[in-house]
């Protein structure tokens, strides 16, 4: 039989989920994603029964409802009885005999993308021992989020091929191609990756260089990191800028042009960028 293969926003979802239960130890762990104003429950860890199947939370109902709508942590330990909350979810929450809830927003630019359950049998002391690492699940979460919304805009934005371009719009060309790099390198989704390397290939092909002649950087392969110097070397940048912007210590930042300029066959940064240009390797 065949099996759908999950989405990398679902697989997110899943280890975040697993991740709040291991951190706050919690026995059940449960949340979603928000779609036109409902977090639909799409991962479950822990559960006895299957009565939190289907759970769909609307913002400002319920103690999910409630967290997502004031962007913070809302928790009780005694739900059945709780009064500063709606009951709308009676029947999933209380059908798998949860008594104590934590429900943790995931926030992203001041808005509500998700929430994340922690929740036990009976009542538990939650305190801050198991909210602090709750919200930092979250946090997390929202971190991935945000790196993929860039991407998404990213894509969107990337012009489609064309034979040249005037020198303005590939100086703007090339910073995009640097920025975008440097995205990339943060992103730990393989298939989203890999849809970024499709659009660095995209971008490094616009300039309207020519391809290298034989013999002139033909068959040269940079590693990705000597790439993402060699963008930014090509922008101008001195080596302290380049080690801010990518994170890493100036000397790990010559060594990586030093090792892209002998591959290239040039003397300076100048004649490296140029060559990896016309190789196609930058734009």
């Amino acid at each position: 039989m065949k099996t759908e293969t999950p989405s990398p926003r679902d697989e997110l979802l899943d280890r975040a989920v697993r991740e709040l239960a291991r951190r706050t130890r919690f026995p059940i762990a449960f949340g979603g994603f928000i779609d036109h104003d409902i977090a639909a429950v799409g991962s479950i860890v822990g559960a006895h029964t299957n009565a939190l199947d289907g759970l769909a939370v609307r913002i400002e109902r319920g103690l999910g409802g409630r967290a997502m709508r004031e962007l913070r942590p809302r928790m009780t330990g005694d739900y059945g009885t709780a009064t500063q909350i709606t009951h709308d979810y009676d029947r999933w929450i209380l059908g798998e005999g949860i008594g104590t809830l934590l429900a943790v927003p995931i926030v992203v630019e001041g808005r509500a993308r998700g929430v994340l359950y922690g929740g036990a049998w009976g009542r538990w002391n939650i305190g801050g021992v198991a909210t602090a690492p709750a919200v930092k699940v979250a946090e997390e979460v929202a971190a991935e989020l945000r790196i993929r919304d860039e991407v998404q805009r990213r894509l969107a934005l990337a012009p489609a091929p064309a034979p040249a371009l005037p020198p303005a719009h590939q100086e703007e060309l090339r910073e995009s191609y640097a920025e975008l790099r440097r995205i990339s390198a943060a992103v730990g989704d393989p298939e989203l990756r890999a849809r970024l390397e499709e659009v660095e290939r995209r971008l490094a092909g616009l300039s309207g260089v020519a391809r290298p002649a034989d013999g002139d950087a033909a068959g040269v392969t940079l590693s990705r990191r000597e790439t993402d110097v060699l963008a930014r070397a090509a922008l101008g940048e001195t080596n302290a800028e380049i080690a801010e912007h990518l994170g890493l210590k100036e000397g790990t930042v010559k060594a990586y042009l030093g090792s892209a300029m002998s591959k290239l066959d040039a003397s300076t940064r100048h004649a490296a960028v140029a060559r990896a240009r016309r190789a196609g390797l930058l734009p």
